[in-house]
């Protein structure tokens, strides 16, 4: 038991398995989705940068959201892989803050963005004659600032809220990475209040951008028809889904719903999925960026 948290100088992970062969595999595994996650996101950076083509909204947005993808998969899956190699399952106090920080920074700035490209997709096909002005360059780039701007504002209040508060109930994490609700469980439930606080409100704020990717959504289907509208926007409405679904579950779900590997399976879907497979759904269907590769 520690006394509070200024004597706790490290957290310890939940260990994926003792026997040194499965940590090995976790390993590898991990390593394989790291590397197809780099290969994938460098590679829809590089050639929308690269082709004036697709100088256009809607890669613009997918550039952005391609660089927030690797960023948040390389805050948490390096170190995991890290950990299975060496055989330990430690990370330093301060490591911990600094991952929260970006792990909540990259992913709430990401669903802004998807938030954005939601948006995109409904002016583009239900308001075809305003897209120049609604979308014009200034205009993109005002919204991606604010969409950075706000993630990284909220992340602040977020983190400094999370690591102010006493914590009480040890130092083990049940989870790969250092995640919000594991770190609040150390803590007594009374300095809990604040934090719950901003989670009640992120949940209405994260809620309120579902609600606007949906109405988007039912706009362009009625615009487009539902068979050819499923087609083209199915990859964006899987990839919000899942990001919705397993966060709402790993932030709200009831105390009483405990098991560290149904934890970690959720955790696994959020964090580290979309990273991997974003550059596939997104390219999979779209012939402009096939012809660029």
């Amino acid at each position: 038991q520690m006394s509070n948290h200024s004597s706790i100088t490290q957290f310890l992970f939940l260990a994926f398995a003792d026997r040194r062969e499965l940590q090995l595999l976790h390993f590898w595994l991990f390593l394989g989705i790291y590397l197809a996650a780099l290969l994938g996101n460098s590679l829809i950076i590089t050639i929308i940068a690269c082709d004036h083509h697709l100088h256009t909204p809607m890669y613009y947005f997918l550039l952005n959201l391609s660089v927030l993808d690797l960023g948040s998969i390389s805050t948490t899956v390096p170190k995991a892989m890290a950990n299975s190699l060496w055989d330990t399952t430690a990370i330093s106090y301060t490591g911990c803050a600094v991952q929260v920080f970006f792990f909540v920074f990259l992913i709430s700035a990401e669903y802004i963005f998807l938030t954005i490209m939601a948006y995109d997709r409904y002016i583009a096909i239900c308001k075809p004659l305003h897209y120049g002005t609604l979308l014009g360059s200034r205009a993109c780039v005002h919204m991606a600032a604010a969409a950075w701007g706000s993630g990284f504002l909220y992340t602040v209040l977020h983190t400094a809220s999370t690591f102010s508060l006493p914590l009480f109930q040890g130092n083990a994490l049940d989870q790969f990475f250092c995640e919000i609700p594991q770190i609040l469980k150390l803590s007594c439930s009374g300095a809990y209040l604040r934090e719950d606080g901003l989670v009640v409100v992120s949940f209405c704020l994260f809620f309120g951008c579902f609600l606007f990717i949906v109405m988007s959504y039912v706009q362009i289907f009625r615009v487009q028809g539902w068979h050819k509208a499923f087609s083209t926007c199915l990859p964006h409405l899987a990839v919000v889904s899942l990001v919705i679904s397993t966060g709402i579950f790993a932030y709200l779900k009831p105390p009483s719903i405990f098991s560290p590997s149904l934890n970690i399976v959720v955790s696994f879907l959020y964090s580290v999925v979309p990273p991997a497979v974003n550059p596939l759904i997104y390219s999979m269907r779209n012939n402009e960026l096939k012809n660029a590769i």
